[in-house]
């Protein structure tokens, strides 16, 4: 079953980014560029509406906080999220939209997933080697939210305040953001 749910949600996720004009390299530079603002606003809004629904039914209970899954912080996250956004700024695209793109039929983002898939090849092969050094050094404890989850695993960097409001307040953030950025800069 939760493998159907994958599908389902990929696809309709897909169908969005493709409709959002996130398979077209073009948008994704604009957007990088502060030209186009259009799929800055769309990213924007889907992570307030995101954000707030899932912490809304985190905070009736309908979602249990055990499934809430936070990846450890360390050196080598920063490291990587800068080549990926040195990645992203020379392809106009990242890992999603590229694989949204090659299914709207773009042939040069199948040469982005080959890549992507060497570049994981090659951090497959020497993860040996690097597995101990100060890459893997953990920032801030490791595992660490920005809201309270309901789950003792993580650290919350706002513990005063129920991880509802705070995602909330962010949420809310990020909407009015949207809200108000122009289509395109100058306008």
């Amino acid at each position: 079953m939760e493998i159907g749910y994958a599908i389902v949600l990929g696809t309709l996720f897909g169908f969005i980014l493709h409709k959002a004009g996130a398979s077209n390299p073009r948008r994704i530079i604009g957007m990088l560029q502060l030209t186009d603002l259009h799929l800055m606003k769309a990213i924007l809004l889907g992570i307030g509406l995101s954000s707030l629904l899932l912490f809304a039914l985190v905070g009736v209970g309908w979602v249990d906080p055990s499934h809430i899954h936070v990846k450890s912080a360390y050196w080598g996250v920063i490291f990587g999220g800068v080549l990926l956004g040195i990645g992203w700024a020379i392809s106009g695209y990242c890992p999603g939209t590229g694989v949204v793109a090659a299914g709207a039929g773009r042939k040069d983002a199948l040469f982005f997933i080959l890549g992507g898939l060497a570049g994981a090849l090659v951090y497959a092969l020497i993860y040996g080697g690097i597995s101990s050094s100060a890459v893997f050094t953990k920032i801030a404890g490791g595992k660490t939210t920005l809201a309270v989850t309901g789950s003792a695993h993580y650290t919350a960097l706002v513990g005063g305040a129920p991880g509802f409001v705070v995602a909330g307040l962010l949420a809310l953030g990020f909407c009015a953001i949207a809200w108000f950025l122009p289509l395109r800069r100058g306008r």
